[in-house]
Parts: structure tokens; C-alpha cells; sequence
């Protein structure tokens, strides 16, 4: 029986925005609430991480409700490769036998439930070692990937995301389509225009 893992990526300044854009409201939850509960949402038991950085005191207060487990990257300012091992470390303490792993970032508010569970039948139904989503003219996270993956994932530092791996590897991603995957919140008009959109 195949085990899925969520790694959630909220351990960012959000330097750009000027607020931690962990804590912005959309339809009346934060941000990262929401898609801490997408991602329990999307299966029964599914072990879900949480990285934490910048602002962990404060955010992991927001949490103390959540069924996540929470962790900080001490390096969070060199940025996300450190976290994604961080959290894959985690989850790999307190789940041994988890066979895939999903990444997801706080500041991507349109994943839903749904998209999650496509993706889940899609590593199943595909026989590629990693499903990715589609937007834009480019592939990215919400991203999930086969525990074959792990020891690249381990190996990410600095600034450098899953997209590396992505990349590099063409012929095991498979794709679902998620064009609101372009919508990520970076600066206060990124915000604005979400919430004037929506």
C-alpha cells in the first residue's frame, strides 16, 4: 500500500509583500490554513509537515488546532532547498514507510482538494515517477513525488527548488493540468488582485 506524505513550504519572509503572506486571510482563512486543510482534506491519515522559518513562533501558534506536525529549517534565509530537505527529513521520522511525498507552497491559494486527488490517481494510472501541474508555460508544485526521487530531493540547497529535479527529468513527470497554479502571492498587488478577483 503506497503512502503519500504533504510537505507544505511556509517557512519564507515574504520580504517582497512586506507581511507574512502565511497569515493573509482568503475566504475568511489564512492562507496557510488554507491549504493545511486542502491537504488533509485529500486522503484519510495522510501524514502532512509543515516548514516553518521566518516567523515561526507566531505561525505555529496559528496550528496548535491543526492535526500537522511542525518543523523549522534554521537555514530558511538561504533558501528553499533547505526547506524541502527539512521537511522530507520529517516526514520521514514520523512516517518510515511513506512512498511518495507532495510539495506544497502556502502561497498558491487556488489548490484545492480535488487537484490533490488527481494528481494521487494520476502516480497510480500514469507508471511516472512524479506528477507535476501545469501552468503557464511552465510545470511546477503542487508537485508529488516517488520516494526514487528522495535522495535528489535531499540533495536541493540554497535557492534551488523541486523545478531542478522536474527538469531534469522530463521523461518521468507526469502532468495535470492547473492554470491557476500561475497565482502566487509575492507582493501586495498580487494579494490585491486576488482578493478583487475572487
Amino acid at each position: 500500500m503506497e503512502t503519500t506524505g504533504i510537505i507544505i513550504l511556509a517557512a519564507g519572509a515574504s520580504k517582497r509583500l512586506g507581511t507574512p503572506k502565511q497569515q493573509l486571510t482568503f475566504q475568511n482563512k489564512s492562507l496557510l490554513l488554507n491549504v493545511v486543510h486542502t491537504a488533509r482534506e485529500s486522503g484519510n491519515n495522510i501524514p502532512v509537515v509543515v516548514v516553518l522559518g521566518a516567523f515561526a513562533t507566531q505561525i505555529r501558534e496559528q496550528l496548535v488546532n491543526e492535526k500537522v506536525h511542525t518543523v523549522v529549517n534554521p537555514n530558511w534565509p538561504a533558501g528553499m532547498g533547505g526547506s524541502i530537505q527539512t521537511g522530507l527529513q520529517q516526514l520521514r521520522r514520523i512516517a518510515p514507510q511513506v512512498s511518495n511525498a507532495l510539495l506544497l507552497l502556502c502561497d498558491q491559494p487556488f489548490i484545492t482538494t480535488n487537484l490533490l486527488v488527481e494528481m494521487y490517481a494520476l502516480k497510480n494510472t500514469s507508471g511516472k515517477a512524479i506528477v507535476a501541474c501545469s501552468y503557464g508555460d511552465s510545470i511546477g508544485t503542487p508537485a508529488l513525488f516517488d520516494k526514487s526521487f528522495f535522495p535528489q530531493l535531499l540533495a536541493l540547497s540554497g535557492q534551488e527548488g523541486a523545478k531542478k529535479i522536474l527538469l531534469a527529468h522530463p521523461d518521468q513527470v507526469a502532468t495535470v493540468d492547473f492554470p491557476q497554479g500561475a497565482v502566487d502571492i509575492d507582493t501586495s498587488g498580487d494579494y490585491e488582485q486576488l482578493l478583487t478577483n475572487s
